[in-house]
């Protein structure tokens, strides 16, 4: 009996032996495709066979998404441009799941500083707060500011996961601090959910309706699949729900957020809103900067109202409470309310026919509209008749 369970156990070791033998064996590029879940860049044709997914054309069904987006809000929609946003990552014991390469944490930690970035650059008025869920207990990480570097700094400070998740708990922290917003600020929260069950204390249905009578818009993400609690969530405060299939797709996911979504009803009311535009201080000058409270060399932003210094802009003054912005940061929030209009597809047949009008050359690079490495050709709706503003060549869509 101990010799065979011996015998076994050798042959179990020899066994492995050879698996490590064969992928030594291998070259580092093989090694990559063993390791990696390569099948997933295959797509099927129509004929049936398995072909490399064509990059070029999931552009162009994104820019396609897009413009149906725009079309389907054609109509003049209130926006909110100034937004108070939270986000709620779960560092649970979930989060370090492997599914996600090289983690579920990692993955959420690298594409939510494109995300803070790309939400910074659309909405210049707006600020932002990391909240942390571990141990079941939420953490806030950050307090809302509008820094980015502050709070990817800070996030990438604290990556660690263990213990359970508990949604309750993060749901009764944002809606204590989003309670101070004032009544012009839309109320946001983005949660980032890896876990498939939530520790809570108490009745988390109390904590939902407590959220939407607050006239906070809770939004989730899942990593694993999909729950029910997570999805009445965003049901009762009219968020979405949605469960990335990977990488790429949580990074879609993701970066809808960024764009200002439609008001609130109880929202859409006209406020007038007291805002300051500082001078720039001189390159040697030495202040006291109130965000960090101490003394710095180099130029800054004067409060005009009462002349304390701030580093960066947008932000609130620190001493009495104006908001400081300036006028670049007006006009790029303002594209918002009157977005481009939609553009119409046009074919190299359509232009290649000779009773055809339309002109030959972009209108913005003046290439010619007829070579075939451009192969998505646009024209305006609204000035059809205009030859030289008609047609236009987005490349690279």
């Amino acid at each position: 009996m101990n010799n065979g369970a011996g015998r076994r156990i050798n042959g179990g070791a020899e066994e492995d032996d050879d698996e490590d033998d064969v992928n030594g064996d291998l070259d580092a590029w093989e090694r990559t495709y063993t390791d990696e879940r390569s099948w997933e860049s295959l797509q099927e044709d129509e004929s049936g066979m398995l072909r490399p997914i064509d990059n070029q054309a999931l552009y162009h069904s994104q820019y396609r998404r897009r413009l149906r987006s725009l079309s389907s809000t054609a109509a003049r929609i209130q926006k909110g441009l100034i937004r108070y946003l939270y986000i709620v990552i779960d560092l649970s014991r979930a989060a370090s799941e492997m599914d996600f390469r090289p983690s579920r944490i990692a993955v959420i930690a690298k594409h939510v500083e494109t995300f803070i970035r790309e939400f910074f650059y659309q909405n210049p008025l707006s600020q932002v707060g990391i909240v942390t869920i571990k141990d079941g207990v939420a953490h806030c990480l950050t307090d809302i500011g509008g820094s980015p570097e502050s709070h990817i700094n800070a996030l990438m400070k604290k990556l660690e996961c263990s213990g359970d998740s508990s949604l309750q708990n993060a749901l009764d922290l944002v809606d204590g601090y989003l309670n101070q917003i004032p009544s012009y600020g839309h109320r946001e929260v983005l949660i980032l959910y890896s876990a498939l069950s939530t520790c809570d204390p108490g009745d988390i249905m109390d904590t939902i309706q407590k959220c939407r009578k607050s006239k906070i818009r809770c939004s989730v993400i899942g990593l694993a699949a999909e729950m029910f609690i997570c999805k009445h969530l965003c049901q009762e405060t009219g968020g979405t729900y949605s469960v990335a299939l990977d990488e790429s797709h949580f990074k879609e996911l993701i970066l809808e957020h960024a764009p200002p979504p439609p008001a609130i009803a109880e929202f859409a009311v006209a406020n007038l809103i007291k805002m300051g535009f500082p001078q720039r201080a001189a390159e040697g000058s030495i202040s006291i900067c109130s965000c960090h409270k101490e003394a710095k060399v180099g130029a800054g932003y004067t409060c005009p109202r009462c002349k304390a210094r701030a580093c960066e802009l947008p932000t609130e003054c620190c001493v009495c409470g104006l908001t400081l912005v300036s006028s670049p940061h007006l006009a790029r929030s303002y594209h918002h309310l009157f977005p481009i209009a939609p553009f119409d597809e046009v074919t190299s047949s359509h232009l290649n026919n000779p009773n055809c009008k339309l002109q030959r050359n972009c209108f913005g690079c003046q290439q010619s509209l007829l070579d075939p490495v451009f192969g998505l050709r646009k024209q305006t709706r609204a000035c059809r008749c205009v030859p030289e503003v008609q047609t236009v060549l987005l490349p690279g869509l």
